[in-house]
């Protein structure tokens, strides 16, 4: 009887999985968004699981909903998930995208994925791997088969993850990218037949399609760059389109004649870079153009909504005529409506009451707000030359510099150390540098070189028998445009001194800097004008989100509880660094400073506002 009464209620069980699972329909048919066989506008809202802690999650996703939005958009970034080749996570805490995406359906929102496989973003390498430059004649975003052979392994494995939770099989995905802004890469790239490209994204549409995604496919451009970027039977989108008229035009030309009509990026802030001031969208320009597309039909997809933080050495980079690189900050607020740390801004509250005016469907109220604390001063007790890290390193030996994808390194940092056997002086040129450089003769500094300000030679006087040692940082892969196939970092060509290129006998020690205990090796000692490392301990009573306050420091990373919080530089405007209560606990507490020009002193403290826009000269 027991036997039977549990097939009974497993039966039951079973059936109304089933029924959950067929519940709801997701369409495009006559024009139009059609969910569960009604018209439906999309109001999402951007947001990457990869930028939030895992336990602010829901947090985030239940602030999204108060906002009246009833989507949620998300980037996958490849290297995130594939860290070294074969290598894959997608379930360890901020990975698990099943559990992002099982939250939002909780939350009632439907998702809208972007696997891309490249996805821009101010991401490191827009999502590619890194050791993707290691594979011989392999050439990303383009009609190249062993490029297409490592994106096919990427979907299949992301497809494994993820294709039960779409809306086709009971779960809250409604719709997948196919690639990302492509047109705007055809249009950098005239030098490939647009044949080529067509090929090459028609590839990747199959792929998606071969690995088990069946909800609408759709592309995102700029309504100039269709011709580039559309991709047979995938809803074309519009990025950054603020003229209605001119969205149905192009949309109608390249989809039949008729929508829906999307606008897949609409930018409620912007990106920052180091070193430039930190770009804010009115509120009122924002809440105008919403209002524009509610009465018009235009589903919309405000990017970001929260923009979150570029933790490690995850943030990208750009650049232009006038900087070589343009190192992305490692704050991602973007003015959003929803801080980088959670909290409802005033443009949030604007938006909210709009959409309370325009929707039929029912907003909840705002999440309590996340606690935030003050550290008053946290002292930093021991200090060690970061240099003296060579001591426990082998050291990989060359004629001449290695790179990081040679040295089979992704991030960090690599010391380059040669020793003279006669003198030589004059002047160091390092055309190659990527991206920024502290340059020492037997263990003083003598100069800066730093990639952003195209500034890639000094004078130097090596003595005899001196070692010359370059300490190489890179500050994040290029993201967009035509050079994110010029991608290598460290030296990548010759070292010269008065003319003579320097070679034989290069040591080059890999300081990869990706974990708090890899610096904890070093012997404590006074440290004058080396990378010092700090470290500390400090208690806690309670818990709650905080900034350190960087502002009187130089250049640099920092740990906490073994968490790398991102990088620090005191050119700005970013002047502090969210630290997210979830890091921390009560009781001890341990941080790790690595300080790369200066130290004010031996402390440093928690602030419970966010300094993004100072900007400052460097030091």
């Amino acid at each position: 009887m027991k036997k039977i009464l549990l097939l009974g209620l497993s039966l039951l069980v079973a059936v109304s999985t089933q029924a959950q699972k067929t519940k709801h329909t997701f369409k495009i048919e006559n024009g139009a968004f059609v969910y569960d066989g009604k018209p439906v506008q999309i109001h999402s809202g951007e947001m990457h699981f990869a930028r939030v802690p895992q336990e602010y999650w829901r947090h985030r996703l239940k602030m999204m909903k108060a906002m009246g939005l009833n989507s949620v958009a998300t980037y996958v970034f490849w290297n995130y998930h594939e860290t070294a080749p074969g290598v894959w996570d997608f379930k360890t805490g901020n990975k698990n995208i099943s559990e992002f995406i099982k939250i939002a359906g909780e939350e009632g929102l439907m998702v809208i994925l972007r696997p891309g496989p490249y996805a821009c973003a101010e991401w490191e390498y827009g999502g590619y791997p890194w050791f993707l430059q290691n594979v011989e004649g392999l050439e990303v975003r383009r009609n190249n088969p062993k490029f297409l052979a490592a994106c096919k392994e990427y979907i299949d494995h992301l497809a494994k993850e993820v294709k039960n939770q779409q809306i086709t099989k009971g779960g809250p995905i409604i719709m997948v990218q196919a690639e990302n802004e492509f047109g705007s890469y055809v249009a950098q790239r005239k030098d490939i037949p647009l044949a080529e490209h067509k090929a090459y994204s028609s590839a990747i549409k199959a792929q998606l399609l071969a690995a088990g995604f069946d909800v609408p496919l759709f592309t995102s451009d700029g309504s100039w760059l269709f011709e580039g970027g559309s991709i047979e039977n995938c809803l074309p989108t519009a990025n950054g389109e603020d003229n209605i008229e001119n969205l149905k035009k192009v949309v109608d030309q390249y989809n039949g004649g008729k929508g829906p009509y999307m606008v897949a990026e609409f930018y409620p802030g912007w990106l920052d870079h180091w070193a430039e001031p930190f770009p804010k969208v009115p509120t009122e320009d924002v809440v105008k153009q919403t209002e524009k597309y509610l009465q018009n039909n235009v589903s919309f997809n405000y990017y970001m909504v929260h923009g979150g933080t570029n933790f490690g050495y995850t943030s990208g980079a750009n650049y232009d005529k006038n900087h070589d690189i343009q190192p992305d900050m490692t704050s991602y607020d973007y003015d959003a409506p929803i801080s980088e740390a959670g909290w409802a801004t005033p443009k949030y509250i604007a938006i909210r009451e709009l959409m309370k005016k325009h929707v039929s469907y029912k907003i909840p109220e705002v999440p309590q707000p996340l606690p935030v604390i003050e550290i008053p001063e946290i002292k930093l007790t021991q200090t060690a030359a970061l240099l003296d890290l060579k001591n426990t390193i082998q050291p990989v030996v060359n004629d001449k510099p290695l790179t990081f994808e040679e040295l089979n390194q992704g991030h960090g940092y690599v010391l380059y150390s040669r020793k003279f056997n006669q003198p030589i002086s004059g002047k160091l040129e390092l055309n190659g540098l990527r991206d920024y450089a502290l340059v020492y003769v037997n263990g003083e500094k003598v100069a800066e070189l730093n990639r952003y300000y195209k500034n890639y030679s000094c004078e130097i006087d090596v003595p005899f028998n001196a070692t010359l040692d370059i300490f190489v940082e890179n500050m994040g892969r290029i993201n967009y445009g035509a050079k994110i196939t010029e991608n290598n970092k460290g030296i990548i060509s010759p070292v010269v001194i008065n003319g003579t290129e320097i070679s034989g006998n290069w040591k080059m020690y890999k300081m990869p800097l990706e974990k708090q205990e890899e610096v904890a090796s070093i012997k404590a000692k006074e440290v004058k004008s080396q990378p010092v490392v700090l470290k500390g301990t400090f208690n806690l009573t309670e818990t709650g989100d905080t900034f350190l306050d960087m502002e009187a420091w130089g250049k640099g990373i920092v740990f906490v509880n073994g968490y790398h919080l991102g990088r620090y530089w005191n050119v700005g405007p970013q002047q502090t660094l969210y630290l997210p209560g979830c890091w921390l606990k009560k009781g001890a507490n341990e941080i790790t400073i690595v300080e790369f020009n200066k130290v004010p002193s031996a402390t440093v403290k928690g602030v419970k506002t966010p300094v993004l826009d100072k900007l400052k000269s460097a030091d």
